[in-house]
């Protein structure tokens, strides 16, 4: 848990703005530059790709969680995936140049900066580990931990992020049953 001051919350919250973004609108767009970080307040967002005439979701996130497309935001690069929210989300936004102002003069929030990249860093370790040493049906059972997930998001982006078929999928869910 971080503490922060009256004065410095309001110099935080003084940087940011609130978005509704509706289900199946882009974030951000492959090839812009991310200048932005976000978190949910409520709803959820996909990254994903196109390849081959097909989209493949890498990831997924809900309310309560901070994200960025961050291989283009701090090297300053167009991005390789497109952000879409899954359903209505509500975001608290950001811009990249208020975070650095912040991180510089607010020692808490810098702190607290810290902490969700590192947790969020854990996360995509988890991730690659779990494509690695898990079979796809234990990774979809790893995801059975997190209802919100199997209830929002479609069957087709599933497996995508499970790195499996939509037919695989079905068979490996048949087989849990």
């Amino acid at each position: 848990m971080i503490w922060i001051d009256d004065l410095d919350l309001q110099l935080v919250l003084s940087r940011c703005t609130e978005r509704q973004v509706p289900k199946g609108k882009l974030i951000l767009r492959k090839g812009q530059i991310a200048n932005q970080y976000f978190f949910i307040v409520s709803g959820g967002v996909r990254f994903f790709y196109n390849l081959n005439d097909q989209e493949n979701t890498t990831w997924v996130t809900f309310q309560n969680e901070f994200f960025t497309e961050i291989s283009s935001l701090n090297p300053q690069t167009p991005s390789r995936f497109n952000i879409e929210a899954i359903e209505e989300t509500r975001l608290v936004v950001i811009d990249k140049k208020d975070m650095d102002f912040l991180y510089g003069h607010v020692a808490a929030w810098e702190e607290f900066g810290r902490k969700i990249w590192e947790a969020i860093s854990v996360r995509m370790i988890d991730q690659i580990l779990n494509f690695q040493t898990l079979s796809a049906e234990e990774r979809y059972l790893e995801f059975m931990n997190n209802p919100e997930f199997l209830q929002k998001v479609p069957v087709k982006q599933l497996a995508a992020v499970l790195g499996i078929t939509p037919n695989a999928l079905s068979r490996i869910r048949k087989n849990i049953r």
